[in-house]
């Protein structure tokens, strides 16, 4: 990647500072606002690079320090293997972010979870599914993510839906991206188109001064949280979301 002109620089910083207070209000989202809105100026295997070092740094911390992060890893070790196996796969057999399906396919997949969001549906799952469900799910979400590098879908809907306490929910959503984002970085790092990104050095530096905006933005967020009802919030989060998703999927066709 070229260095970067001083426009292209405030953007990525005020992009990560964003995508930053959305994670510290709603406790997910960074890499899902991060990679949506640096596509605009970067190909998507560039955002998701950029974006690697703030998302592991801030997943491992919010799985890390819940109550119950041995209970969740062990009810959730399935999925979590089928997550890393879907991003390998999506990554590096279905042409992964190098993919010109991988722009389209994040903006329908940004699309699709802020008209869920939006809906405001109930979703509910029976116990009884979880068993064989959990691995279907984790399959599916690790194509996603290898693919356009966001791993919301259908991870976050489905937790979700299993009906998790607070605490368990953001521990099973941490360590959720935690699991994509090191497979996805493993995808970025390897051999051939799809792994080109983390073997730029610009890009590896960069990814690791993203903390600095993306924490800073975290703080931001979580003051926020005091002020802005999280009603308010979480519509103008979706509805940006799917305006966004919208907007990337017709000009990635």
């Amino acid at each position: 990647m070229a260095l970067p002109d001083p426009a292209a620089l405030l953007t990525g910083f005020a992009v990560l500072v964003l995508a930053g207070m959305v994670k510290g209000l709603i406790g997910m989202g960074l890499p899902t606002v991060g990679i949506g809105l640096l596509s605009l100026i970067l190909t998507p295997a560039e955002a998701a690079a950029l974006l690697i070092v703030p998302s592991a740094v801030t997943n491992v911390v919010q799985y890390a320090t819940g109550p119950n992060a041995v209970a969740i890893a062990r009810r959730f070790f399935w999925m979590m293997a089928a997550v890393a196996a879907g991003t390998l796969a999506g990554g590096l057999l279905l042409g992964g972010l190098a993919s010109p399906a991988a722009l389209p396919a994040l903006g329908a997949t940004l699309l699709v979870y802020g008209g869920l969001g939006l809906s405001a549906v109930p979703l509910h799952l029976p116990a009884w599914m979880e068993r064989w469900l959990s691995p279907v799910m984790g399959l599916a979400t690790g194509l996603v993510t290898g693919t356009t590098g966001v791993s919301v879908m259908p991870s976050a809907p489905y937790l979700q839906a299993l009906g998790l306490k607070r605490d368990d929910l953001v521990q099973a959503l941490g360590l959720t991206f935690t699991v994509s984002t090191f497979a996805l970085a493993g995808v970025l790092a390897s051999p051939g188109a799809a792994g080109v990104a983390l073997g730029d050095p610009a890009l590896v530096l960069g990814s690791l001064a993203a903390l600095v905006p993306a924490f800073l933005g975290m703080e931001l967020g979580q003051r926020a949280r005091r002020v802005i009802p999280p009603l308010v919030f979480r519509r103008i989060f979706f509805a940006g979301l799917a305006a966004l998703g919208a907007y990337m999927l017709m000009r990635g066709l």
